[in-house]
């Protein structure tokens, strides 16, 4: 929980990893592509204030005391969702998977959610597996990198036949919440396939599943803000958006929460600071206080305490079905955290 001038905040981080980059889980002969990858993270991590970052050795391999501490007891956060990313053509236990997202849930009752993931290209092992995790983990939620490659692939489409059949499945299994990775790029991977073109496609034929858009699809910032009011069931993950660019680039940052807030409307938009790349601590302090540095700013709708506390953590507890302290929740008048028909295109409509 987070006090601020007499205001409490509700904090779900839905965004965050506990991943092992270390060199002794580096596949051989893809080290280059190890290394480059949690090399590339790191420098997204030089986007914070200059005392949050870490050296290379600590990034690769956070500790669980680390996490702990960096996320509850100094980060605020009340409950955390874990978002896996495997890479094992890279990585030889994977990168960040469900197996050890869970295994440090099981720790820390109450803490966590362990979401799980899928890929279409796995076929029906794929879809064994996913059922076996929703089974054994409880998962409402999947983490999609649709540039992972897989044998020889480099990237898939929501929009195509194999993935509508693990859409389909995933509902069938009591999934809610598709997170798609659609952002910027880590080297290796190929930018095109971050494209958020197929989650219109997808968003519209499974309108009883939730797609929230990690990265809101940076740097096509546009392309999602006009896909995602049109689709009711399109949220924005801001994981990258405060980490990457509240500290580091001010002004942009506030063109993207303006383009966000006109477009897609405070209701939906989720909070994730992408830990370990960025810890929440700052980023929930900052955008706290946040506001436009200037007047240039002032055709975008305002975001008062109201908003905050949804984008904060309301919005995603909803999402997700979280309990939240009636200390935390909002006052008669103040919206519905999580509503799909928030975004507003003229002001004071």
């Amino acid at each position: 929980m987070y006090e601020k001038d007499g205001e409490k905040y509700f904090i779900v981080d839905s965004h965050m990893h506990y991943w092992n980059a270390a060199p002794d889980n580096w596949v051989p002969g893809a080290e280059k592509y190890a290394d480059g990858w949690i090399n590339c993270f790191h420098a997204y991590q030089g986007l914070g204030p200059a005392d949050t970052h870490w050296s290379i050795e600590h990034f690769q391999k956070y500790s669980e005391d680390d996490l702990m501490k960096d996320v509850f007891e100094d980060g605020y956060v009340d409950k955390a969702i874990f978002q896996p990313t495997y890479l094992k053509e890279w990585y030889k236990e994977g990168f960040n998977t469900t197996e050890r997202n869970a295994a440090l849930g099981e720790k820390h009752p109450g803490k966590f959610i362990a979401n799980t993931r899928f890929d279409p290209r796995d076929g029906d092992v794929g879809l064994e597996q996913l059922k076996a995790d929703v089974e054994r983990y409880g998962s409402t939620g999947v983490k999609l990198y649709t540039a992972e490659w897989n044998n020889g692939s480099r990237g898939y489409k929501l929009s195509d036949p194999a993935a509508y059949r693990f859409l389909e499945a995933a509902q069938e299994l009591g999934i809610k919440n598709i997170h798609v990775h659609k952002g910027p790029t880590i080297w290796p991977l190929d930018k095109d396939a971050f494209d958020v073109s197929d989650i219109d496609h997808a968003a519209t034929d499974f309108q009883g599943l939730n797609f929230i858009v990690e990265h809101v699809g940076l740097p096509r910032i546009e392309d999602f803000c006009f896909m995602a009011t049109q689709e009711p069931n399109v949220y924005a993950g801001l994981s990258v958006v405060i980490g990457g660019l509240m500290h580091a680039r001010p002004k942009f940052f506030a063109k993207v929460m303006g383009e966000l807030l006109f477009w897609v409307g405070e209701d939906k938009m989720t909070f994730g600071s992408d830990y370990g790349i960025w810890e929440p601590k700052w980023q929930i302090e900052g955008f706290v206080d946040w506001d436009y540095p200037s007047d240039e700013f002032s055709d975008y709708p305002r975001l008062g305490t109201a908003g905050k506390k949804k984008i904060l953590g309301l919005n995603a507890a909803k999402l997700y079905d979280i309990e939240v302290p009636a200390e935390y929740r909002l006052e008669a008048g103040q919206g519905t955290p999580g509503a799909q028909d928030d975004a507003q295109l003229v002001a004071g409509a």
